[in-house]
């Protein structure tokens, strides 16, 4: 924080900053312990519910844990537990992806309602805004009783393209309505755009690790693929990415720069800028997915590497899936100088996108329902994640790494070397857990110790007890 942040900032928060602080510093170690609420709130001359609020703060934050009958102690920072960036770039080459088989027992596992879904990247039906899309579908359905009977022909519903466009701005980008084209959620954007840019048997380059979809869409679309060593907190390694250009005649770079799926970070515009000029220099695609990137936990919404692209060569794809409606099937893509084959590829898979779903969202939008949504969810998903966060730190076995991140409602959870993710994950599901082993998220099948835990169900005892169940098999296992 700043001097002038600091200042501002509520009571509670300036006391836990201050216990921050002094961790950063060495002051404090793990082990000290700290006063209790009583002696803290009389060395702050605050009231007990502030000092009790400043310490659920830190303890959220990892740096405190409460022993019962014993106080307050520092513990290890989460944010010094992340994983371990673990890849071996001197392996990589393209490949072509088989079908995995693992993919349709999870899908299946998915689709059960008798199992804790800790694996499923949807959030809670109770997050979303349903009541309020209800009231905009029942009045646009009398209102609009023809709404169906004709195509909504890319690039689709002109006023929903028109609020997209209007927030592009917060996006750090200034493209109009003309150039976005309305798609069946964000994974059709992503093959229309991989389609647009690419051809059989070229090699595109992807994050590792990287969303499972988009490693079974390029399979589908006959596409190679190289993976790119990525940190959990500063992305791609793009010294690696240019040698993979130069080498293998890369066509096009898939990325998610903002609240990244599995890893969590939100890129510096640093590095999104580097990361543009440098595809950019060898006239190389970039499709980023920003599915995640409204739903970032602090500070004004990130920009995108869009907003840095000065050639028309980054198609920048999104949904509306995450925020609103996964049922809805409500995507986009602005595609830049690839805008006409985007728009062309569109109407050859399934001539247009549903009409009703998209007068819908157009009218939220518009309404500014979507930001008062918004505004709640991202706070809502922020506990969330740190309250997951807090129970695998505390179920899990010595060693594992948990990532931190800066928004969405995903986890990647590196477990001891000893752990098998596939095992674990059949284990889990044998007591009604799912969960999705890291392997999915490569192309070369990595991560073998790796899982992805989805934060996106409100807190129940159920979930509790089934992150305390994981945890003891995986002890078992290892």
């Amino acid at each position: 924080m700043t001097a002038a942040s600091t200042h501002d900032a509520p009571l509670y928060l300036r006391i836990a900053e201050n216990f921050t602080r002094q961790v950063t510093l060495g002051s404090l170690l793990p082990g000290d312990r700290v006063p209790s609420l009583r002696q803290l709130s009389q060395q702050q001359r605050v009231s007990m519910s502030t000092a009790l609020q400043a310490y659920l703060w830190l303890e959220n934050r990892g740096y405190l844990e409460a022993r019962p009958q014993s106080g307050f102690y520092i513990r290890t920072p989460f944010s010094t537990l992340i994983p371990e960036p673990q890849f071996d770039a001197t392996k990589t080459k393209p490949v072509t992806i088989g079908n995995s088989s693992i993919l349709a027992e999870i899908v299946e596992s998915a689709n059960n309602p008798a199992n804790v879904p800790l694996g499923a990247g949807n959030a809670c039906p109770e997050l979303f805004p349903s009541e309020r899309l209800n009231l905009i579908l029942r009045r646009l359905v009398r209102s609009h009783p023809l709404h169906s009977t004709r195509y909504e022909f890319p690039p689709g519903w002109e006023p929903l393209r028109r609020q997209i466009a209007r927030r592009s701005l917060d996006m750090g980008c200034s493209f109009s309505p003309r150039d976005v084209t309305i798609t069946c959620g964000a994974l059709e954007a992503l093959n229309l755009s991989i389609l647009a840019v690419a051809r059989p048997g070229d090699v595109i380059a992807l994050e590792s690790p990287t969303y499972f979809a988009i490693l079974e869409s390029a399979a589908s679309l006959g596409m190679k693929v190289i993976e790119i060593p990525t940190h959990p907190q500063t992305g791609m390694d793009l010294g690696e990415l240019e040698h993979a250009i130069r080498k293998h005649r890369v066509k096009a770079c898939i990325t998610m720069t903002n609240c990244h799926n599995p890893l969590g970070y939100v890129l510096p515009d640093k590095s999104k800028r580097d990361l543009v000029e440098l595809t950019a220099r060898h006239d190389v695609a970039v499709i980023e997915d920003d599915v995640y990137g409204d739903l970032a936990f602090q500070g004004p919404r990130p920009r995108t590497a869009k907003s840095f692209d000065r050639k028309g060569l980054v198609l920048l794809c999104s949904s509306f899936s995450k925020i609103l409606s996964p049922g809805y099937r409500l995507g986009w893509v602005a595609a830049g100088r690839f805008r006409a084959e985007v728009e062309r590829r569109k109407f050859l898979a399934n001539v247009a996108t549903p009409s009703l779903t998209q007068m819908v969202v157009a009218e939220f939008l518009e309404s500014g329902g979507y930001d008062r949504h918004l505004k709640r969810l991202r706070t809502n998903l922020a506990v969330q994640v740190d309250r997951v966060r807090q129970a695998i730190a505390k179920y899990f076995p010595d060693g594992t790494r948990i990532s931190r991140p800066a928004g969405g409602y995903m986890l990647w959870v590196e477990l001891p070397p000893s752990v098998n993710a596939l095992k674990l994950y059949r284990t889990a599901l044998a007591a009604n857990i799912s969960t999705l082993p890291g392997s999915v998220f490569s192309a070369t099948h990595r991560y073998d110790n790796y899982i992805r835990i989805n934060c996106g169900h409100t807190w129940s005892e159920t979930y509790d007890r089934a992150l305390l169940t994981l945890g003891r098999l995986s002890e078992k296992i290892g």
